[in-house]
């Protein structure tokens, strides 16, 4: 991933030390660059409009109508941009119907970065080519 492009990426959580973290960890990458952080549903969603990131990181509780709404309106309006739900949550219905929706990728908070920055490049490799 030398000197092609970087990886765009939105961050959306209503919790704004986690976006800060989130946009630290992603930015710190030489391949990764985080073009917009949302605090809310409809934030996702517009920034996602503006600024067509390759990959949006969606919190799953998050007002606006959560992370499930977000999801929905960005696969319409943007199906380039992949989704990856980043959730303090796991519900197993939740997340079949997320990846029914769209979503292709699910992470528990509390992952590694590691783990984080794998599933923003395999997501950012299937939108980019």
């Amino acid at each position: 991933m030398n000197g092609g492009p970087r990886l765009r990426v939105l961050i959306a959580d209503d919790d704004s030390m986690i976006r800060e973290v989130l946009a630290e960890v992603l930015n710190e990458e030489p391949d990764i660059e985080v073009v917009a952080a949302a605090q809310d549903a409809d934030e996702a969603i517009r920034f996602t409009e503006r600024d067509r990131p390759d990959v949006a990181v969606l919190d799953l509780r998050m007002p606006g109508g959560g992370g499930a709404r977000a999801v929905r309106e960005i696969a319409t309006r943007c199906p380039a941009t992949a989704l990856l739900v980043f959730s303090a949550y796991s519900d197993r219905l939740a997340v079949s119907e997320l990846h029914a929706i769209g979503v292709g990728e699910f992470l528990l908070k509390g992952v590694p970065n590691a783990e984080l920055l794998s599933a923003v490049r395999r997501l950012g490799r299937r939108t980019s080519g």
